[in-house]
């Protein structure tokens, strides 16, 4: 059974600020994001970086790769108090 990870984070904005930062629009990135065999349109990864849809943890791997950073980058300012259930 698959298993959905709740979004309690919203990592839109570093998202955004990792692409930018590397000067590549959100259409060329899906293009690379599918030569790395990530099935991901724009409309797709915009609802990300709007923080209306989690980002799969494949894409989120595949990103690191492409901006050579760590994870902490993708994180960055999110590690206020936590809510557990």
């Amino acid at each position: 059974m698959e298993q959905k990870i709740r979004r309690d984070r919203d990592l839109g904005s570093n998202l955004k600020r990792l692409r930018e930062a590397h000067h590549i629009s959100q259409e060329n990135l899906c293009a690379e994001l599918q030569r790395r065999s990530c099935d991901i349109g724009r409309s797709t990864y915009a609802k990300y970086e709007a923080g209306q849809l989690n980002i799969r943890a494949s894409v989120l791997i595949e990103l690191k790769k492409i901006y050579g950073c760590t994870y902490d980058e993708f994180f960055q300012g999110l590690d206020s108090s936590c809510e557990i259930e």
